[in-house]
């Protein structure tokens, strides 16, 4: 099969790291990026030894197999949806728009596209994660009657960032959300959501949360706890804990999980917690562009669909309903 031409919109922190990857897997022919800022992409292009467009516009005008949208959130509907007019594969980092109305609409106009668009969600690439849901499809684990899912970041964003983020659920407690229903099949049909603020004002000035904790009932019963923070100063700490009646499986528990036991001659790890997400989930990054690749190949089906982020989706908004209200609610309350 020919090289394929990969198109890059975004070249903020993980659009050039996206473009990094995409340059160096296999049947990637040439790499191309563009961003708002022309400079910014042209600095980019330079520095990666990738081609320059000098807009959106002048990128859609190449003439692409695909491409990778890594730009800001309200940008992604009309990006997602010109490509798909043009016949164009997309990758798009999560989430497809900035609430549950505009998902709905792109995925209205999606119904009848000839084109796939796969949505970035990293963890389904994971191995832990992988591994997990073999073990819970498997049946080894018995059945499941908790799960519990860690988001912790060591530090905040920046505080213009809050406020278009989204909140704490939509932005990070989402990546938990898929990742729970994924590994186990299930639906959640509940949640039960509460949030504190004890770290910079500029979370309450957004109307959002620094910390939270959050209930979820699946639709066999079992239930799931997410925990998430943006100060969790010991460092970047992505877990899920899968407890059967016959076994467990664990994700993240590694020697960069950053956990300190305090029992007695038990040793701590010699090695550096993890300082981010891009460190703890290079290899799966570079598994999601490979398989994106596949996708625009045709030679599999696409992993993850915007049907599946908006299932996600709902899943936050129920969450911010219930800190709202101080209740539990239905994830079909928020059904669209």
């Amino acid at each position: 099969m020919n090289a394929v031409t990969i198109g890059l919109a975004g070249t903020g922190r993980i659009g050039t790291a996206h473009a990094e990857t995409l340059k160096n897997l296999a049947g990637v022919g040439t790499v191309v990026v563009a961003d708002a800022d022309a400079e910014r992409a042209r600095t980019a292009a330079t520095k990666l030894g990738v081609e320059f467009a000098a807009d959106i516009d002048a990128l859609f005008a190449t003439r692409l197999d695909g491409i990778v949208i890594a730009t800001a959130t309200d940008s992604h509907p009309e990006l997602i949806t010109r490509a798909v007019d043009l016949g164009i594969p997309v990758f798009c980092e999560k989430p497809v728009a900035a609430d549950i109305a505009g998902t709905v609409t792109v995925l209205d106009h999606l119904r009848n596209a000839t084109v796939p668009v796969q949505i970035g969600f990293q963890r389904r690439f994971d191995a832990g994660y992988r591994a997990a849901r073999s073990a819970v499809a498997s049946g080894e684990l018995g059945w499941l009657h908790t799960l519990r899912a860690t988001t912790l970041d060591p530090a905040p964003p920046p505080a213009e960032y809050i406020p278009r983020s989204g909140g704490i659920f939509r932005d990070c407690g989402v990546h938990d959300f898929d990742i729970i229903r994924w590994v186990t099949g299930r639906e959640v049909t509940e949640v039960y959501a509460v949030g504190a603020n004890r770290g910079d004002e500029f979370f309450t000035a957004a109307n959002d949360v620094d910390t939270a904790a959050v209930t979820l009932t699946l639709d066999d019963g079992s239930l799931a706890t997410v925990s998430l923070t943006r100060y969790n100063g010991a460092g970047y700490d992505v877990r899920l804990e899968a407890l059967g009646s016959r076994a467990n499986a664990i994700v993240g528990l590694d020697d960069r999980a950053p956990l300190h036991s305090v029992e007695p001659n038990y040793p701590p790890s010699p090695f550096p917690a993890y300082p981010g997400f891009m460190d703890r989930f290079r290899s799966a990054y570079t598994d999601e562009l490979a398989a994106f690749l596949s996708v625009v190949q045709g030679t599999i089906e696409n992993p993850c669909t915007p049907w599946d982020a908006l299932e996600a989706f709902y899943i936050a908004e129920a969450c911010e309903l219930s800190r709202a209200e101080r209740r539990p609610v239905t994830v079909a309350e928020v059904r669209r």
